[in-house]
């Protein structure tokens, strides 16, 4: 998930409402969205979730004051933490407090620890909570404090002391925490699997939301990545990520036989025989239709070579390498994207070669996602310097809003497609309307419908692969991630425009979001360059260029937290 902390939204927010408003606005804001129905599934999603190691599970969490518990008891479950200790509180928290451990979500409740000199609070509090903490926290310049324990049978709670009370089960493991925001440090402090981690607030506030993640990502041991020469001449013992990358491969020759086509003949033998007409008829109805369908075309397999750039680059750079936003990543994309197929259900046109590749690649499909990834096998660099992490943040948001804009792009393209077929600027270039077009070919306007529909449903699966890729991919040294962006948006943005100029279709308002498209993905691509392709000093090469190598030896040292979930 990224890091809001740096990027220009959260600039305005703070402005607007002042820098701790703001925060808590932002908290406010994500406690609600998981109390929805569905949103702690999709605030899990965003953040790619998932189980910590065994030796770590339950140790990780973070401190909050009493005025936020509540939200906090909401939200910090789903991004990761495991345990929420609230403090310092008094007398007069006491209600707030109840309420906030009250109103917990049963489903992600995390455990929640209480610190209080208070032994009224303390003893009110405790049947609610699983831990009482007594004394304060001093972090000064040391970065984590070492909280003593007490065990409540033996030793009274007093005011000045430093210790734990456990409520629950007598365990009594060690408190540590923690005010530097670098993921090492917190690897570190988890490395004794007898204390618990907690992140101050000053460390959330310059790490974000998705620090949890990282760290235990960091923490994770992995393995280093099987390449080309570990693949097994059985086809039944292909792992996942190699049918993934046949799939990306399959989808590019299709994209590029597709624009072969539209070069040349434009209409196949089934086009022609659906028509009832060939390109010399089409021409002598429109002289501007045949450029219309090439145009049409042409975008449509620009597309889909993006799409099979986008779908390589996570299995070969993602799946391969265990990580299981990846398979999430390729999942969602192809499930909106092959069943597309069907639209012809809607225009009572079907297109042979369209379902031939479906029919060849949707198996494979099956295989790259039905197993979830193997062992982690990835290799994590640090942060680097903290200006270039900050410029590929805004780089970051501005490939998140691009994506989210494809996918909405998409949508009305195929809703066009299912239902008005045409745009007022289409018909403009054509200089006639739908009807006259239906009256000198009732079959007209449900063969540019069934390619219009197709284009939108292949939008939308591209701009979920972006969008997925984008949030969950964002890490330093990872070459393949840039390219895979890279090469996506040059197939899918320069054919586009190309073919509109080439055929005299240039009305501004209808190219704009296109234009739009390509500022932001080139303004996000030259800002994170020099974080994404960061060099692995470890082996000396370049991340980013020909030969370069993404299997390399992780560095486990960093001085910031990244923009990563």
């Amino acid at each position: 998930m990224p890091d809001w902390t740096y990027h220009p939204l959260r600039t305005i927010a703070a402005a607007t409402l002042g820098l701790r408003r703001s925060q808590r606005v932002a908290l406010r804001g994500l406690a609600t969205l998981t109390t929805l129905p569905g949103g702690a599934w999709l605030v899990a999603r965003m953040v790619d979730r998932r189980p910590p190691p065994p030796d770590m599970a339950g140790r990780l969490g973070a401190v909050v004051p009493p005025e936020v518990a509540r939200d906090a008891l909401r939200a910090l479950p789903v991004l990761g933490a495991d345990v929420t200790e609230i403090g310092p509180v008094g007398p007069d928290d006491l209600p707030a407090v109840r309420r906030a451990v009250a109103d917990a979500a049963s489903p992600h409740r995390c455990r929640v620890f209480v610190r209080t000199s208070e032994t009224e609070v303390a003893s009110a509090l405790a049947p609610q909570v699983d831990r009482i903490l007594t004394g304060d926290v001093r972090t000064g310049d040391v970065g984590i404090v070492d909280v003593g324990t007490v065990d409540v049978g033996k030793v009274d709670v007093d005011v000045g002391d430093v210790g734990a009370v456990d409520v629950g089960t007598g365990d009594d493991p060690g408190v540590r925490h923690l005010a530097d925001p670098s993921i090492p440090a917190a690897v570190e402090a988890l490395a004794d699997r007898t204390t618990t981690v907690l992140a101050t607030p000053a460390v959330l506030l310059a790490a974000g939301p998705g620090w949890f993640q990282r760290v235990m990502e960091q923490a994770t041991p992995t393995t280093p990545a099987p390449g080309l020469r570990d693949i097994p001449l059985d086809p039944r013992r292909w792992p996942a990520w190699w049918w993934g990358l046949l799939v990306g491969m399959g989808m590019i020759g299709a994209g590029l036989g597709a624009a072969a086509i539209t070069l040349g003949p434009v209409l196949l033998w089934y086009d022609r025989d659906f028509l009832g007409a060939d390109r010399t008829h089409l021409h002598a109805i429109n002289h501007h239709l045949v450029s219309f369908l090439q145009h049409d075309r042409i975008t449509m397999a620009g597309t889909m070579v993006a799409i099979g750039a986008l779908y390589a680059g996570l299995a070969a750079g993602g799946i391969r390498k265990g990580w299981p936003w990846a398979r999430n990543a390729y999942l969602a994309s192809g499930l909106v994207g092959f069943p597309t197929l069907f639209y012809f259900l809607a225009f009572g046109f079907v297109e042979p070669l369209h379902t031939a590749v479906t029919v060849v690649l949707f198996p494979m499909f099956l295989l790259a996602t039905w197993r979830r990834p193997p062992e982690p096998r990835w290799t994590l660099l640090p942060d680097g310097p903290e200006r270039l992490r900050r410029r590929a943040l805004v780089g970051q948001l501005l490939l998140i809003v691009t994506g989210f804009g494809l996918f909405v792009g998409g949508a009305t393209v195929s809703v066009v497609g299912l239902t008005t077929v045409f745009v007022p600027t289409d018909l403009q270039f054509l200089l006639t309307d739908a009807h006259a077009l239906h009256g000198e070919n009732p079959r007209l306007t449900p063969f540019i419908a069934h390619d219009r529909a197709g284009f939108g449903g292949a939008l939308m699966a591209a701009a979920l692969a972006i969008t997925a890729l984008t949030l969950w991919g964002w890490r330093r040294g990872e070459p393949w991630v840039w390219w895979s962006l890279a090469c996506a948006g040059a197939a899918g943005f320069a054919p586009a425009v190309i073919v509109h100029w080439l055929i005299g279709y240039t009305d501004l308002w209808h190219l704009a979001p296109v234009y739009l498209g390509i500022g932001m993905t080139v303004g996000s691509l030259v800002l994170a360059r020099p974080f994404l392709c960061a060099r692995r000093n470890a082996v000396g090469g370049r991340a980013c260029g020909p030969g370069s190598s993404s299997a390399l030896p992780s560095a486990r040292t960093s001085t910031t937290s990244g923009p990563l979930p």
